[in-house]
């Protein structure tokens, strides 16, 4: 069976899983933005500078500007608990409380990229894209607010590069996420690439976080 057709066959259980996840998930508390940025002065050091590289491997540090609150609570306890692999992110956030968390990433997010369920998308749009990810991220990579609560990532505008390693991790199992990892388990190199380079044209896009807001703290 083509990857396609096994794709095809499973979104209506993604579906089923993402809407029993958006009935058992409790929103994410407040934040307060204020604070957030003087808890998250240190990461304008890297997300601050748009063409920032992590090392080994390289990929373009994640553009956060936009990208909604509860994705980004979710990525920063992963990487406190271990569930997202990296060295740099788990010792920046394994001091973190929860409320430094939520304070932190209603900082990152400044305005979220708002959902369009009428979006054009430009250019090619891969096949998956339709048949699959825009069950969670929207036509455009913009999830609507049930899939926000759950935290399914604004992919719009973000670093093709990102995209690539993120899928890479899912699918290696770096990254731990029960319907991301079953999905990326069955994209090909060329599936990866596609998707990511589709999603990083998109428009309205997320941005980088202006490095002046770490300085004026």
């Amino acid at each position: 069976m083509s990857l396609r057709l096994i794709l095809k066959a499973t979104a209506p259980a993604l579906v089923l899983a993402a809407i029993s996840l958006v009935h058992s998930v409790p929103a994410a508390a407040a934040g307060d933005p204020a604070r957030g940025q003087t808890l998250g002065y240190t990461c304008l050091g890297c997300h601050g500078i748009d063409t920032y590289k992590n090392v080994y491997p390289t990929f373009s540090v994640p553009r956060l500007r936009g990208q909604h609150e509860n994705y980004l609570v979710t990525a920063l306890k992963a990487y406190r608990n271990g569930e997202r692999s990296h060295g740099t992110m788990h010792a920046q956030a394994s001091s973190l409380s929860d409320q430094d968390i939520d304070d932190i990433a209603a900082y990152l997010s400044g305005q979220a990229v708002a959902h369009d369920a009428n979006a054009k998308a430009v250019g090619k749009v891969p096949a998956l894209a339709t048949s699959t990810c825009q069950t969670c991220h929207g036509p455009v990579g913009v999830p609507d607010a049930a899939n926000q609560q759950v935290g399914a990532a604004t992919l719009a505008g973000q670093h093709a590069d990102y995209l690539v390693f993120a899928l890479k991790s899912y699918r290696n199992g770096s990254r731990k996420n029960g319907l991301m990892q079953p999905f990326a388990a069955q994209l090909t190199p060329a599936d990866i690439q596609a998707l990511a380079t589709f999603y990083s044209q998109q428009k309205p896009a997320l941005q980088t976080v202006p490095l002046k807001e770490g300085k004026s703290k």
